[in-house]
C-alpha cells in the first residue's frame, strides 16, 4: 500500500502558551519524517495530533492511500506508535499484554507467533514474565513488539531509543532502516538526524 503523509499548516497552542506553528511537511512510502528541537518545543505534541490523540488548534493532517483519501479511523489499523505515554499493563504478562491489544485492535495471534515476535524483539524466554518486572529497556523493547504487529504502514516513533542499551539502540536502527513504509522520529538526538529524510526543526 502506498501511503503520502501530509501536515499542512499545523499550529498548536493552549491558553497563553502557543507550542508551533505554520507547520507543513510530507513524506510518502519509504520515506522517512525527522522531527527535532529541543525540550518542550512540540515533538511529542505533533506525535499526538499525527496520531489523532489531540487536535491542532489550526491546519489539517492528511492521509492518502492508493490515491484515496483516508478519514481518521480508515488512518487507525494502519498506524504504529512507540511513546514514553503508551503505558503497558505491568500486572499482565508480555504475552499477555500482546494479546490484549491484538484483541482491541481485532486481532487474534495463535501464542507461538507471539512468542516469535517477543524472542526477535530481544527479550526471548520472557514472554510469560510480568511486565511490572521488566527494566525500562525492556518495556521499551515490548512497546516495539506491540507497535509492528500489524505491519503498520505508518510508524510514529517518540523518542525511539528511550532508555536502551547499544543492543537496543541497534534494534531500532535496523528496524527504522528496513521499515517499508512512513516513519516518522520525533528525537532530541543529533545522531538521529540522519534518519531523516525530511526533518523539521521545532523552537
Amino acid at each position: 500500500m502506498d501511503l503520502k503523509l501530509t501536515l499542512d499548516g499545523l499550529a498548536k497552542s493552549y491558553p497563553g502558551r502557543p507550542v508551533f506553528s505554520d507547520l507543513s511537511a510530507g513524506v510518502a512510502g519509504g520515506r522517512k519524517l525527522v522531527v527535532t528541537g529541543p525540550n518542550g518545543s512540540g515533538k511529542s505534541t505533533l506525535i499526538k495530533i499525527i496520531c489523532g490523540f489531540i487536535r491542532p488548534t489550526r491546519g489539517t493532517v492528511l492521509f492518502d492511500m492508493d490515491k484515496t483519501r483516508l478519514s481518521r479511523l480508515d488512518i487507525r489499523p494502519h498506524i504504529g506508535l512507540v511513546s514514553p505515554d503508551l503505558i503497558l499493563y505491568d500486572e499482565l504478562t508480555a504475552l499477555e499484554n500482546l494479546s490484549f491489544f491484538a484483541g482491541v485492535a481485532g486481532l487474534q495471534f495463535a501464542r507461538d507467533t507471539l512468542t516469535e515476535k517477543i524472542d526477535g524483539i530481544g527479550l526471548k524466554g520472557r514472554g510469560d514474565d510480568l511486565v511490572g518486572s521488566y527494566s525500562s529497556g525492556m518495556k521499551q523493547r515490548l512497546k516495539y513488539c506491540l507497535a509492528l504487529l500489524r505491519e503498520p504502514c505508518l510508524l510514529l516513533l517518540d523518542e525511539p531509543t528511550s532508555n536502551l542499551d547499544d543492543a537496543g539502540k541497534e534494534l531500532v536502527d535496523a528496524i527504522i532502516k528496513s521499515h517499508p513504509g512512513i516513519v516518522v522520529i520525533a528525537t532530541n538526538e543529533s545522531t538521529e538526524l540522519e534518519y531523516g529524510d525530511e526533518i523539521v526543526r521545532l523552537g
